[in-house]
């Protein structure tokens, strides 16, 4: 099953703004896809999928990383 958990989070508005023209260049993307890719690519790099128990975790991960990049409108 795939949920979808909604957050909000407040983001410095320098972030803010670049993230607004990035959205403006790049139609394909929106807000929610771009959190989770990075988010996703956060606990990839930060997280220890070395661990039997955390694989599952890390795999989980990489695959919304790779599903954010590679989502093409419907």
């Amino acid at each position: 099953m795939n949920a979808t958990v909604s957050i909000l989070a407040e983001i410095p508005e320098d972030l803010h703004e670049s993230l607004k023209r990035y959205l403006e260049n790049h139609p394909t993307w929106d807000q929610d896809r771009v959190f989770a890719a990075a988010l996703s690519l956060f606990l990839l790099q930060n997280g220890n999928g070395k661990m039997p128990e955390t694989s599952q975790t890390y795999r989980a991960c990489a695959r919304v990383y790779l599903e954010s990049l590679f989502q093409y409108p419907a």
